[in-house]
């Protein structure tokens, strides 16, 4: 998955369609049940009831965000401010960037060079 936490995204459907935010956490394949997830900021929030209890005296509800498929988003780019595709190659040095495929401008990177191995 390309989108990392600390981006900009843009929801592209459900009832936060046309919402920007920042990602606040990702949930990988391997993590989120086989699905690629992601946490915005402000989107998809429910309630969750809190019993009154030692540690939550007020008891109530708590609001907070859940997850929503990260198919359902899309990065706002740096460069042109529209919300576009990311792609993924391999940079002059060995190492794999992200690009915006709107206008080609990387936008990070997404693994380092590997080490050069010492041969012997």
């Amino acid at each position: 998955m390309l989108i990392k936490a600390g981006d900009t995204v843009e929801v592209r459907t459900g009832n936060s369609r046309g919402t920007r935010a920042k990602v606040l956490s990702v949930l990988p394949a391997t993590e989120a049940g086989g699905r690629d997830r992601v946490v915005v900021e402000g989107v998809g929030r429910v309630y969750r009831h809190i019993r009154r209890s030692q540690k939550n005296q007020q008891g109530g509800r708590l609001s907070k965000e859940m997850p929503i498929a990260a198919s359902n988003v899309l990065l706002v780019c740096s460069s042109c401010g529209k919300a576009a595709r990311l792609g993924a190659r391999v940079a002059a040095d060995g190492g794999k960037v992200r690009f915006c495929r709107r206008c080609g401008t990387e936008q990070g990177v997404v693994r380092r060079p590997k080490a050069a191995k010492a041969r012997g």
